[in-house]
């Protein structure tokens, strides 16, 4: 469904995930990304996957849901709304203060997350260092010979998820 989701996103050429990197992301010995999958009658309908983030000025974890994805023949039909409820049941439970998303700006799902009082983030703006860029940031902090360094925090385990 993954791969239905890139597709429907305008995007299939650039969507590499193989179901091996999907298990050891989800099942691995070191899990950061956690997901639920909406059925019916044991036919996979749709999916989110999510990751923790971290509210420095809240102090608390949320979720960031990276991907939602319900098959076109059961939309409308609550699978949707079934898993984002479930992900809003789980940060009442664990004292998560948001669950937030992104969302291309074309998309008509705008309509439905306007419904569950959704509402977008206009005043950030969204920025990704990849590629080329990505490498050339890393390769400073490699060779970089400032008084300055970043020291590396605690790297979760299975135990940070609860």
């Amino acid at each position: 469904m993954v791969h239905e989701l890139a597709d429907y996103e305008q995007a299939a050429d650039r969507c590499g995930l193989t179901p091996a990197q999907l298990d050891t992301a989800l099942f691995g010995p070191a899990p950061a990304l956690f997901g639920h999958v909406a059925v019916d009658d044991d036919q996979p309908v749709g999916f989110a996957l999510w990751f923790l983030n971290f509210s420095t000025w809240a102090g608390v974890h949320g979720i960031y849901l990276e991907d939602l994805y319900v098959r076109p023949a059961w939309r409308g039909t609550g699978a949707g709304r079934a898993l984002l409820a479930t992900l809003a049941g789980i940060c009442v439970e664990r004292g998560y203060r948001r669950l937030e998303w992104w969302m291309l700006d074309w998309n008509p799902a705008a309509r439905f997350y306007a419904s569950i009082g959704a509402e977008p983030m206009t005043e950030w703006v969204p920025y990704r260092l990849d590629g080329r860029a990505l490498h050339g940031l890393a390769a400073e902090g490699v060779t970089s010979a400032t008084r300055l360094s970043a020291r590396p925090g605690r790297v979760p385990d299975r135990g940070d998820e609860a």
